[in-house]
């Protein structure tokens, strides 16, 4: 998320950097921003409640609202086979609201202001997980999936307003969220899934997510770009 914010800066945009809890994390993200007129805005994306009053914050705090970047996740292990059921579905709940319809309202509430402004983009950040599962993490994957069908769904939706959708499906990113991972036993095995003999880095999937929001032609809405280094390619 903090490189997306730098990137979109980078290119010249007005940026609105969203944090839950984090505030210290979010300022210093603010800081590291080209320009001097970005933003912050609070919100638990999980409250069904909290995505209509902060995309109306960030517009009344910019003045507009050109591109809508759906970047934050949560990722629980609940393996199947070592997880009691309360647990099971709390970590069920827990990831479906953020991951999934966290975006879902949030594209709600900015499409209504990109129709009356006439036109936008909505940038969702997935995952490969989506397509290869995630066996420790059920929930995740599916959210993820979920979240593909929801890009796509709203890219046919949205076209006629002028609103063009794009969906991310990144790999093993070195983001915060799968540093204790990486850094664990499976590290060396997860590098090796890519001929790269690396995983991403935040900068790789930043610069993806800018060229889609500034760059990228209306006619690729709906696509899911598939940023993982080769290390799970579909069909």
């Amino acid at each position: 998320g903090r490189e997306i914010a730098v990137a979109l800066a980078h290119r010249g945009a007005t940026v609105v950097v969203h944090y839950n809890g984090n505030r210290e994390m979010a300022l210093a993200t603010l800081a590291k921003l080209e320009g001097g007129s970005h933003v912050l805005v609070q919100a638990d994306l999980s409250d069904v409640n909290a995505a209509g009053p902060m995309i109306d914050e960030a517009i009344e705090k910019t003045g507009r609202l050109d591109v809508l970047v759906n970047n934050a996740a949560v990722y629980e292990f609940h393996p199947i086979a070592a997880t009691s059921f309360p647990d099971w579905q709390k970590a069920w709940e827990n990831t479906i609201s953020t991951n999934l319809l966290g975006p879902a309202h949030l594209s709600f509430h900015a499409a209504q202001w990109m129709i009356k402004s006439g036109g936008g983009r909505i940038i969702n950040i997935t995952s490969r997980g989506a397509f290869r599962g995630e066996p420790d993490a059920p929930a995740y994957g599916a959210s993820k999936a979920a979240l593909n069908a929801c890009s796509q769904s709203l890219a046919q939706a949205l076209a006629p307003h002028n609103i063009f959708v794009y969906a991310i499906a990144p790999g093993f990113i070195e983001t915060d969220m799968a540093a204790m991972v990486l850094e664990g036993p499976q590290g060396d095995a997860i590098r090796a899934q890519s001929p790269l003999g690396r995983v991403g880095s935040p900068a790789e999937i930043a610069e993806v997510a800018s060229w889609l929001a500034v760059q990228a032609p209306g006619y690729l809405t709906g696509c899911i770009i598939d940023a993982n280094g080769a290390s799970y390619l579909r069909t």
